[in-house]
């Protein structure tokens, strides 16, 4: 590995741990999805830098996690409230960043906190949300 690989993959790690914290101490909705935007923003930045498959990855699922936070704010916003946005997604997704984090600091495959980030978002969705009340899944 490269030393601009090395120091863009501390990099990103370090931003992603930031984001994780700054959603953690946040109480606003949309102020913690304002921040997880940032993750995908990093990854993107990053991938455009020093190019690696993980990387693209892990903006692909964050940046459609982010969109599907997004459309159910939008919902509640709206009046829908037959999905709730309850804590627990955004705990998930926190727990999920810091463990990605680790992942790419380390090289480890980064398959099951993407996998956390994603099913979090899936549960704020009616199809995600139906699946989770039928206990198919939980957070």
């Amino acid at each position: 590995m490269t030393s601009t690989e090395l120091f863009f993959r501390k990099e990103l790690a370090k931003e992603i741990r930031n984001v994780s914290r700054l959603m953690k101490d946040e109480t606003n909705v949309e102020k913690k999805l304002y921040y997880f935007s940032a993750a995908y923003g990093v990854a993107s930045r990053t991938y455009r830098y020093s190019f690696t498959k993980k990387v693209l990855l892990a903006e692909l699922v964050l940046q459609t996690s982010y969109s599907s936070i997004m459309d159910r704010i939008v919902r509640i916003k709206s009046g829908d409230v037959t999905v709730p946005l309850d804590e627990i997604v955004f705990d998930t997704i926190v727990e999920g960043l810091k463990k990605l984090a680790d992942a790419i600091e380390t090289d480890a495959p980064i398959q099951e906190a993407l996998e956390m980030i994603l099913t979090a978002s899936f549960s704020t969705s009616g199809p995600g949300y139906y699946l989770m009340e039928k206990r198919m899944f939980e957070l």
